[in-house]
């Protein structure tokens, strides 16, 4: 089984980018979430290694500002929806034509982007995301941008501690992140209606962390939702999440 760990490509504005892979078969593109990776949300819990026994080949990118991947702290590299620029870079440069795409939290947004723009995917999967996560994301935003800016005084307790202590975790380059933050775009429910595709929401049992994902169930043509054990955090280690994504993405 193919099993290549990590690559290295460059963006449209010069910025150096990291994707990795596993399995060989159907492309399948994943995005991961905020502040975390491509190994975090798909490698360390089993997801890719499932879908690589699906028959996929799992194409895996650490988003720029995340991972290994380039964290710049320049404006001018941070244009509006520059997640979806460096998203359809490597699907031109990896010369994808017959592809999926999945994403969690951050991911899924970005997927939702592209798509909505124009990106021809075969089937998406949508995880860790709800209606307001798309449409409202001022307010999302503002949480994270609290959590950067009380990184060193913030108290167990807050709102805002279990983030800080990801970000800690991961590691989180904080100007790039701001930086990425603010480049992200809302998505108006009205818009959903150009996922044409068969489309996969998938999030915890007790996920509302993104909104609620029946109502964005409702506004997209041809989606199936299915649950898994946890919540926005813990549903990423459940099995359950890549065994719910090889079935759909299988049919």
């Amino acid at each position: 089984m193919n099993d290549r760990r990590q690559n290295r490509f460059t963006a449209r504005d010069g910025v150096e980018l990291v994707w990795h892979e596993r399995g060989d078969g159907r492309p399948v593109v994943l995005l991961h979430g905020l502040f975390s990776s491509a190994t975090v949300n798909w490698i360390r819990y089993g997801h890719a290694d499932t879908l690589a026994e699906a028959g996929f080949r799992v194409v895996m990118p650490d988003l720029r500002a995340h991972g290994d991947s380039g964290k710049p702290h320049d404006d001018e590299h941070y244009p509006p929806d520059v997640l979806v620029d460096d998203l359809c870079d490597l699907i031109e440069h990896l010369k994808l034509s017959d592809f999926d795409l999945g994403g969690f939290s951050l991911g899924a947004r970005t997927c939702v982007r592209a798509v909505i723009q124009g990106l021809a995917v075969r089937r998406l999967v949508l995880g860790g995301m709800g209606l307001s996560g798309l449409a409202g994301w001022g307010q999302r935003s503002a949480f994270f941008e609290r959590a950067i800016a009380r990184y060193e005084t913030a108290q167990r307790g807050e709102d805002i501690w279990m983030a800080i202590q990801f970000m800690k975790t991961m590691k989180v380059d904080r100007v790039a992140a701001a930086h990425v933050l603010k480049s992200i775009t809302d998505t108006q429910p009205d818009a959903l209606q150009r996922i044409t595709m068969p489309t996969l929401v998938v999030c915890g049992e007790q996920d509302r962390d993104n909104g609620s994902p029946e109502e964005l169930l409702a506004r997209l043509p041809q989606g199936t939702l299915v649950k898994v054990p946890g919540n926005h955090m813990s549903s990423v280690t459940q099995a359950a999440l890549g065994r719910a994504m090889a079935d759909f993405l299988s049919a």
